[in-house]
């Protein structure tokens, strides 16, 4: 039916006339709301549209009367619901209108009560149902004028409950935040660019990769990279950087034309009008992420989910792998941010490597001939803090052979205590090396024959080397259920699968690893998630980003 709120009119006719309803376990359609335009969130006289959607279901019943009659008070307590939701919107209905949209709802409750009665709800939905029924507008406003002022001084009560430590920021915090302010207020630096990644732990990932790209195309931009104190030392040589926390990092942040990140930066950064922020991100999603982690909450503990829509307002520019990557990222980021799907410039360096560098990389590791190198890199479990996937190097050792090398790689977060991580590299006589603290993950990538990994964005980029990938899930049905995936990484695997410790040996052991079938796997694999992994990445951010052109993905530049 033509009119707002379209799918009343169709949905519930369909509900009822039906004689048997099926469901799948499945998702069939993602839904997407635009936090912007969508009419769900526009204020706009046509939401009174919602009543003539009902008017049709009600006479599409009473054409079936009386043998639909005991379906009846179902769709009534239905439209009243609907209706009042709409009304309770401030996003919907414009204040000097809510008292005509109530009016509305009073006629359609008194028009279309159900014939053999109905029975008003218990408690305050019922009571608000009674004053609706009557018309009394003035009523059922102070009742909810007196629920919000309830509801708003029992958070503040349970919030000083939960308040363990001052809310006040440190003298030194608050000097560095008052010093920010007052940087806002002078103008943009033109030629300023700042980069960060993982939340300042280094100079790694896709902003790195820009970063250098920048200074090859668009050697005006001065790119300045924020690092914590601890790890400066880690920083390339010839790099300019600030210190997170200092004052001149407060300097950068707010005068910076351009701030390119693989995280969010801290919420008290401002979006200055003519700032450019590039989200750059730092892998494609197996786990869900942002909004969509409300639907699996021991994946979130804490998410505060209106600041991270915050978060997001600030993005100009989402630089996305593949078409996979910018669906999920635009329904679990939406903003109105334009996404660059022009491939993960942190892999640029995976498909330009020659044979050369990949020998002196497996050199620094220890690596000196042919000798099998096998990658192990689990990701983090936010709901099974200090979690270890069941692994023992030195089995895989016996099975690999004399001089085979394992490499160890926790996740960024660091979720094993290094003692842990210490233990397993004794325990391989020499021949494992723990490589978590080595920042350029893209060298750890090259020096490795097999990757094994489980439900890490890893397996997306070591695809694109074309090299043997193992899926190794031994916990797959629990995380699926309380982390929440994208993709089933056991059904469409980049390679041979495993689900225990002792079936990832026996792939090792009878060379499925690299068997016809795990080689089929990861063409699929490879031609859905790394078309657009060609080497020029980087390059096509940057004349997008910074010189202002308009580069065709996937066509080399």
């Amino acid at each position: 039916a033509p009119g707002w709120y379209e799918d009343v009119s169709f949905t519930y006719p369909t509900l009822l006339a039906a004689g048997r309803i099926a469901a799948l376990d499945r998702v069939c359609v993602n839904y997407r709301q635009r936090r912007a335009g969508a009419i769900t969130r526009t204020r706009d006289e046509r939401h009174v549209e919602v009543f003539d959607q009902w008017d049709r279901v009600f006479r599409w019943l009473v054409a079936r009367r009386p043998a639909l009659d005991d379906l009846w008070p179902a769709v009534y307590e239905r439209m009243v619901w609907h209706c009042l939701t709409v009304l309770g919107n401030g996003e919907r209905i414009d204040p000097h209108l809510r008292p005509v949209f109530f009016a509305r709802i009073t006629a359609a409750m008194r028009r279309w009560r159900p014939p053999a009665g109905y029975p008003v709800p218990p408690g305050v939905p019922g009571l608000k149902q009674r004053l609706v029924a009557g018309g009394h507008w003035r009523t059922f406003t102070a009742l909810r004028v007196a629920g919000r002022v309830r509801d708003t001084a029992g958070r503040g009560v349970r919030a000083a409950g939960r308040r363990a430590v001052p809310l006040a920021r440190t003298a030194r915090d608050a000097a560095g935040y008052a010093y920010y302010r007052a940087e806002l207020r002078r103008p943009l630096d033109p030629a300023l660019a700042v980069y960060a990644a993982y939340w300042y732990r280094g100079y790694a990932c896709n902003p790195a990769a820009v970063y250098e790209a920048a200074r090859r195309l668009a050697p005006q931009v001065r790119g300045v990279w924020i690092v914590r104190r601890d790890r400066v030392h880690t920083l390339p040589a010839g790099v300019e950087y600030v210190v997170a926390g200092s004052r001149a990092y407060h300097r950068v942040l707010a005068r910076a034309r351009w701030l390119v990140n693989n995280v969010n930066f801290p919420d008290a950064v401002r979006k200055r009008p003519g700032s450019v922020h590039v989200q750059t991100h730092h892998g494609t999603p197996v786990k869900v992420m942002g909004l969509d982690q409300q639907r699996y909450p021991l994946g979130a503990p804490g998410m505060d989910f209106a600041a991270l829509l915050r978060r997001v307002d600030r993005w100009d520019y989402s630089v996305t792998a593949n078409s996979f990557s910018t669906q999920q990222w635009e329904r679990a980021y939406p903003a109105g941010y334009t996404t660059l799907e022009y491939g993960y410039p942190r892999n640029d360096r995976l498909v330009t490597a020659t044979a050369e560098e990949v020998r002196r990389l497996r050199a620094r590791f220890g690596v000196t001939g042919d000798e099998p190198v096998v990658l192990y890199a689990p990701t983090h479990r936010e709901h099974l803090p200090g979690y270890r996937p069941p692994f023992r190097p030195a089995a895989l050792l016996d099975v690999l052979g004399p001089g085979a090398r394992v490499l160890l790689r926790s996740h960024y977060f660091h979720d094993r205590e290094p003692g842990d991580r210490a233990s397993e590299v004794e325990t391989g006589s020499g021949r494992v090396l723990d490589v978590t603290d080595h920042d350029r993950v893209e060298e750890v990538y090259l020096a490795a024959d097999v990757l094994v990994t489980d439900y890490s964005s890893a397996m997306f980029d070591y695809a694109v080397l074309d090299r043997p990938i193992v899926v190794y899930a031994p916990d797959w049905a629990a995380y699926r259920l309380t982390r929440g995936v994208y993709v089933d990484v056991t059904a469409e695997p980049p390679g041979a699968v495993a689900t225990d410790f002792a079936g990832l040996l026996d792939l090792f052991r009878s060379g499925a690893v690299r068997s016809p079938a795990a080689e089929a796997a990861r063409r699929r694999f490879r031609a859905r998630f790394c078309a657009l992994d060609d080497g020029h990445a980087a390059e096509r951010v940057v004349r997008r980003v910074f010189l202002g052109e308009r580069p065709h993905p996937g066509t080399g530049r």
